[in-house]
């Protein structure tokens, strides 16, 4: 008798414990969304979308990146680990790693295979590489392991590093149209995603083409179409509307579908069906999907900022998000799950538009750079000296200076003499200077809170403000500076106030919040700044 009393009051002090959270939590981040786009886009939104989420819930209008490189894979280990990646170890999308001497992928993982209808590299992707737990991971601890986590991109780094180490699953979009996993999250891929890849959605969307969703009088907030500052998707038509995505996909198959708005629909798609199948947000213990909607990112690099492309995409988006809060609302309960909306880093504008508008800039292609160093690696010391330049980031080859009896602080020095006398280049730091850094020096602070001593490089370049190691259309991101830190952060749903905020925050203070909202432990790697004004 006693067993039954305290096994029915231990059951109720869990459903207690459970009621003070949400049943779902959503995790949205737009990949290289800028929060101007917010703005500059907001007479065109639906009121069901972007909107519905600022009136309904909270906006923070200041919300930044506190890290180099704002790159994709960074983004998303800070969005989730609530760390930067000086601790989360996640250095860039790929890089060049100082201890092993070899080139590395973020999620790069030889030891699990491919799972669904991709090629054994598309597949062979862990999170091993994180260093930290995830809020993610977190929730799936303080459940027991009994609330579900989800994680799913485009990109494979989009779906794998959000959902963390202990996932029920990811998955991600595969060059034949189907998404995708590894052996790290099971055998077999779950029924629900297999039905899905074999009704080839993909093709939908590939046969019904891309043109403009409103009248071309709409998009009087972006350029002409068909300027020179966008790149091409057809290299036999120039990047103007309609788009024959048909004729894109028999010449280059079902990665087409990457960089156009329905890339983000077929991912709500297999969201919906998610939360269906999976019965996310059924119960009274919290689940957890992260989607992440990479489309955006493909098109902003291909097209730029100021394309009708791009506009096109985010009004694109604002219809998929209402669609998918609608049902939130039909499944889970509108007052049942809580909501946040992130991007993983803006993006600067195109340098030649700057240009030709008389802002003293330009672009600077990364391989002109690479040359030039080693021209004056090999007129001054007579021998290529560097090993890698990539990411801003410069390696020496260490037993190549041993041989010629150089001394690796005097070549340090001359590389930043040399490098001081570019145009494009604004500081040079050494690893001394930025394992040394206090954070009086601003731009100094964003580098050492991203840098890694067993993964980064000897020296660091930081390019001027403007200016882009890129090609000459579309655009890229990386810098410290606001047009690739500066990102939208939202909140919406369960125990959300109404309101907004203009004072400046911090990416990394996502994750715990999202920890005391919850009422769960922090991410290990964190320090735990919490946004205060949701409490």
């Amino acid at each position: 008798m006693k067993k039954i009393i305290l096994f029915f009051a231990l059951s109720s002090i869990l459903t207690i414990q459970a009621q003070q959270r949400p049943k779902l939590v959503v995790g949205i981040v737009v990949d290289q969304m800028k929060m101007e786009y917010l703005y500059r886009f907001s007479d065109d939104f639906s009121a069901n979308g972007f909107k519905r989420i600022m009136n309904g819930g909270y906006t923070f209008h200041n919300m930044h990146y506190n890290y180099v490189p704002t790159y994709t894979a960074p983004g998303h280990a800070s969005i989730y680990t609530g760390t930067t990646p000086a601790t989360h170890g996640i250095v860039g999308n790929e890089w060049f790693n100082r201890s092993t001497g070899k080139e590395m992928y973020c999620t790069d993982d030889a030891s699990v295979k491919t799972i669904g209808d991709g090629t054994d590299k598309e597949g062979a992707m862990s999170p091993k590489n994180l260093l930290s737990t995830t809020i993610t991971d977190e929730l799936r601890m303080a459940t027991n392991f009994k609330g579900k986590v989800i994680g799913m991109s485009i990109k494979d780094r989009g779906a794998i590093l959000p959902a963390g180490h202990f996932a029920n699953g990811a998955y991600w979009y595969s060059k034949t149209g189907a998404f995708i996993s590894s052996t790290f999250y099971g055998t077999s891929l779950p029924s629900w995603v297999t039905d899905f890849n074999n009704e080839k959605r993909y093709l939908n969307y590939i046969n019904g083409g891309w043109d403009l969703l409103k009248p071309v009088a709409t998009y009087d907030e972006s350029l002409v179409d068909d300027n020179p500052y966008e790149g091409k998707i057809d290299k036999t038509t120039g990047p103007v509307f309609p788009y024959n995505l048909k004729k894109i996909y028999d010449e280059k198959g079902a990665d087409v579908l990457r960089t156009t708005p329905f890339g983000n629909d077929i991912l709500a798609d297999l969201a919906i069906r998610a939360i269906d199948k999976e019965q996310l947000g059924k119960d009274a213990i919290t689940d957890f999907l992260a989607v992440s909607f990479s489309s955006t990112d493909y098109v902003g690099h291909t097209f730029g900022p100021r394309s009708m492309e791009l506009q096109d995409t985010y009004l694109r988006l604002d219809l998929t998000l209402a669609k998918f809060m609608t049902y939130l609302d039909q499944t889970v309960g509108k007052d049942n799950y809580v909501l946040f909306l992130t991007a993983d880093h803006a993006g600067a504008e195109n340098p030649n538009y700057l240009k030709d508008n008389k802002y003293n800039v330009k672009n600077v292609p990364s391989k002109s750079v690479d040359a030039a160093l080693r021209k004056f690696s090999n007129d001054t010391f007579g021998a290529d000296v560097i090993v890698n330049y990539s990411n801003s980031n410069l390696y020496f080859n260490k037993s190549i200076l041993k041989e010629k009896g150089l001394e690796l602080a005097k070549v340090k020095q001359s590389f930043k003499d040399f490098m001081m006398t570019q145009d494009q280049v604004k500081r040079v730091y050494t690893e001394e200077e930025i394992l040394a850094s206090t954070g009086d020096d601003y731009f100094l602070s964003f580098i050492a809170k991203g840098y890694d001593p067993k993964q980064n490089g000897d020296l660091f370049i930081l390019d001027k403000a403007g200016y882009l190691e890129y090609i000459e259309t579309g655009t890229t991101h990386g810098s410290a500076n606001s047009y690739d830190t500066h990102v939208p952060m939202l909140f919406y749903g369960w125990h959300v106030p109404k309101g907004n905020s203009h004072s400046k925050k911090h990416i990394t203070q996502i994750a715990p919040t999202l920890s005391q909202l919850l009422k769960i432990p922090f991410p290990n790697g964190t320090e735990s700044e919490v946004l205060v004004e949701l409490f």
